[in-house]
């Protein structure tokens, strides 16, 4: 059977549909945003997140940049509208 999603660079395994939680640092605080979909290895468990889903991330980043709030905790599905 033939992986669409292609194989891991890191180990060979095989990227599959999955989540994976996003965190940076800002410096002043720290985003962090879980159940974010994404292609995860099924043998190292390294996700991949694809432009899309990327795009969206980049705005949760600049707003809570805006907010300047030590710490801001979101689940994909809150902020993916």
């Amino acid at each position: 059977m033939t992986n669409s999603f292609g194989k891991c660079p890191l180990c060979g395994g095989d990227k599959r549909p999955g989540t994976t939680t996003f965190a940076v640092d800002l410096k002043f605080g720290v985003v962090v945003v879980r159940a974010v979909p994404a292609l995860v290895c099924s043998l190292c468990g390294e996700a991949w997140i694809e432009d899309d889903v990327a795009a969206k991330l980049e705005g949760v980043v600049k707003a809570a940049r805006g907010r300047q709030a030590p710490i801001e905790v979101a689940e994909w599905g809150q902020v993916a509208a």
